[in-house]
């Protein structure tokens, strides 16, 4: 069985003709089953960015990762499956907009080919690698779109950061991202990678996350702090106990983790105590 084969029994999504509506379906699925995840590097794993390890890793060890591993392998996936699809330099941002030096932190994924009467030039905005966002693709169109509780915002930009730029809900992780139309290479990304898995300025070595997207909302595990929301309703739940956050970890995210359980629950609640300092 190819590492393709055995990600589509993952995701329980059958091998289909390139088409919009099987598209949707595969991204549904993605974000819906494979956690957008950094407990990579609080055990101190150093993945890299090649798709066709992330890939592996995803369909054979179900595990996740964050934009580049998700991203990277699933567009090896869809070009298996047939689809026209490129990727590209992104760069999320906080409350302070778009600035160019944050170009890199995120691989975006456009598919071309798939017209329909909303979007006639064919072009799609695809990412599983954003946490808290798209649950399906987006039209590669100017507009503001639902999809469950969130809303987003998709605009052509000409600020000399990014071709379009992505406004998240009000209500996530972060304000936005900005992303090039020129395709990319990997190799573009390598940098960045190394910085934001290794770094102690970088909030992913910082805090570990693991987080899943659902037609109705999220479920996002952030230290020891769980949240979950579904439509209007949302419960928030500090994990107390190494038994109740690995339980969350492997229930909720479906992350198994057996080596260095110990040593990943003293740095998560390490970090928790220091969060709590911080705002107190």
């Amino acid at each position: 069985m190819t590492d393709t084969a055995a990600v589509l029994r993952r995701l329980g999504v059958e091998p289909e003709r390139p088409s919009l509506d099987a598209l949707k379906r595969l991204h549904r699925a993605w974000v819906e089953k494979v956690p957008y995840e950094s407990v990579w590097i609080h055990t101190g794993e150093r993945w890299g960015i090649d798709p066709a390890e992330s890939l592996h890793r995803i369909a054979r060890e179900a595990r996740g990762g964050y934009c580049y591993q998700l991203n990277g392998a699933l567009s090896l996936v869809l070009a298996e499956l047939g689809y026209q699809v490129t990727r590209h330099v992104g760069g999320v941002h906080g409350p302070e907009g778009p600035q160019l030096h944050w170009l890199t932190n995120h691989l975006v994924l456009i598919v071309g080919g798939l017209p329909d009467k909303t979007n006639p030039g064919g072009r799609w905005h695809v990412d599983v690698g954003l946490g808290d966002g798209l649950y399906e693709p987006l039209p590669l169109v100017p507009g503001t779109y639902r999809q469950g509780p969130l809303s987003f915002s998709l605009e052509r930009t000409y600020d000399e950061v990014g071709d379009w730029h992505f406004t998240h809900d009000a209500t996530g992780s972060f304000s936005g991202m900005s992303f090039r139309e020129p395709a990319a290479e990997m190799d573009a990304f390598a940098a960045r990678h190394v910085h934001l898995s290794t770094s102690p300025e970088s909030s992913f070595a910082g805090v570990v996350t693991a987080q899943l997207r659902h037609a109705k909302g999220t479920d996002i595990l952030r230290g020891c702090v769980l949240s979950q929301r579904r439509d209007a309703d949302s419960t928030i739940e500090t994990l107390e106990s190494a038994v109740d956050w690995f339980a969350a970890l492997g229930d909720v995210f479906g992350i198994r983790v057996t080596a260095r359980s110990e040593a990943l629950w003293a740095r998560v609640s390490e970090a928790h105590e220091r969060w709590l300092a911080s705002a107190n």
